[in-house]
């Protein structure tokens, strides 16, 4: 698969996971978690290339794109993934306490979502 359609993959499932979560039906959003997991995994095996690719969803329309791909990128692209998470955090809703709790595992040296 493309790295292209892979980060499709990831962000799809990411949206339809968060409208799972808005319906109350978490195993339709599990199942949709997996899928970007996945794809996030797949992306990582292309190394900084997948990084790179992953990267413009840094910019998609959907704040919980948006963010969960920053969470990923914080090592990476760590100025422009904070800063997408820090306006994640700020206007509420699902992604926000994600993003507040990605921020602060950051900070504090915990966070571990993109091993080198």
């Amino acid at each position: 698969m493309k790295l292209e359609e892979l980060v499709e993959q990831f962000a799809r499932n990411v949206a339809a996971q968060t409208d799972a979560i808005h319906r109350g039906d978490s195993k339709t959003g599990n199942k949709h978690a997996k899928q970007y997991t996945a794809a996030l995994q797949a992306l990582r095996a292309q190394g900084d290339s997948g990084r790179e690719a992953l990267a413009v969803l840094l910019k998609h329309p959907r704040t919980d794109v948006r963010a969960m791909a920053a969470g990923f990128l914080l090592r990476y692209r760590t100025a422009e993934a904070k800063a997408v998470l820090e306006v994640a955090a700020k206007e509420g809703g699902v992604g926000a306490l994600d993003a507040i709790m990605t921020l602060r595992h950051w900070e504090n040296g915990t966070w571990a979502l993109d091993p080198e």
